[in-house]
């Protein structure tokens, strides 16, 4: 009977030891998914505003129209002008040529373990090409 009663007390910080071996793996995966939410939000805010871009240029508008559109799609990303690479130039774009516009976006990863694995900033390229219209 006394081997039990030590055995049932010995069980007792069981559950905190599972506890502290299983938490870092939690907390990890939860960091995980949102860092992979925050990089994925911003290639879908990359791609609709090249898309955008693209869209505006097919009709005539000139470079910093385009990428005034580029930057206001996708406002909250903070985007420059060095970030948008429009071709060809206004000067070359006659009806049925293709335009591309191009965003490169990099993401700052907040979770500092997470730079091991993927690297920090982490790139995005979007692109989009349409022919002129």
């Amino acid at each position: 009977m006394r081997l039990v009663g030590k055995l049932i007390k010995d069980k007792r910080g069981q559950a905190l030891v599972e506890l502290a071996l299983a938490l870092p793996l939690l907390i990890f995966i939860i960091m995980g998914t949102m860092e992979f939410g925050r990089i994925f939000h911003s290639y879908l805010l990359i791609t609709n505003a090249s898309r955008e871009g693209a869209r505006a240029g097919i009709i005539s508008e000139t470079d910093p129209e385009i990428k005034t559109t580029v930057k206001n799609v996708a406002a909250t990303l903070g985007l420059t002008d060095a970030q948008i690479t429009i071709t060809p130039d206004e000067s070359f774009r006659t009806r049925g040529i293709p335009l591309t516009v191009k965003v490169d976006y990099t993401v700052s990863l907040i979770t500092p373990v997470l730079d091991a694995i993927v690297p920090d900033p982490f790139p995005l390229t979007a692109s989009t090409t349409m022919r002129v219209e």
